[in-house]
């Protein structure tokens, strides 16, 4: 679904050629590449070429993939293993409606990053990979979905959860949220094998 404001297609127009190249580079075949991913050879393709916009999700499925990470895949690159990540204004990428922005060092095991979900956004999409994640809601309200249960989050509100647990991540008010996002990324090979669930809607 493209956003109403763009996406990281229009951000950053470098994304679909990187996309191949990474893809080309870990000797994957456009097939391959997307069974792992959850999507069909011809939404990749699209994805590749720049037709189509991949959101935040995509992309998170696409960089454990890959081996790299979201910020790197979208042209995003802290110096290696730098400890410190300034501030400043929240003047990051949108992907889908949702806007990040880097929070943590690159080339690390975990990635963080700063999100703003707009009211109504990724709402309906249910994701499961492996891994964990954390979050920690630093405005509005946000609904997380896991299984079968669903939390209503304040601010200063966190969850840890299993990210083979399917869950969804969605403003509850209309002024939308803010939240701290942190997840693992897993780049053992072996970990490939486990991602043919993909990115799925319900």
């Amino acid at each position: 679904m493209n956003s109403p404001h763009g996406g990281v297609a229009d951000e950053l127009p470098g994304v679909a050629p990187r996309l191949r190249d990474l893809r080309r580079r870990r000797g994957l075949t456009l097939e391959a590449a997307a069974q792992h991913a959850g999507l069909s050879p011809a939404h990749l393709s699209r994805l590749e070429t720049g037709r189509r916009q991949p959101s935040l999700p995509m992309l998170l499925g696409l960089a454990r993939i890959y081996g790299t990470t979201v910020s790197e895949l979208l042209g995003e690159i802290a110096p290696e293993r730098d400890a410190i990540v300034r501030g400043g204004r929240f003047e990051g990428a949108e992907a889908d409606g949702w806007m990040y922005r880097q929070a943590g060092g690159s080339g690390r095991a975990m990635q963080a990053l700063r999100v703003r979900v707009p009211y109504g956004t990724q709402g309906d999409l249910v994701r499961v990979h492996p891994g964990e994640e954390w979050l920690y809601v630093l405005a509005g309200r946000l609904r997380v979905s896991l299984g079968d249960t669903v939390h209503d989050l304040d601010p200063g509100d966190s969850a840890h959860f299993d990210s083979l647990t399917p869950h969804r991540i969605a403003a509850v008010d209309r002024d939308g949220s803010e939240l701290l996002f942190v997840h693992t990324l897993l780049q053992s090979p072996a970990a490939e094998l486990c991602l043919g669930s993909g990115i799925h809607r319900r």
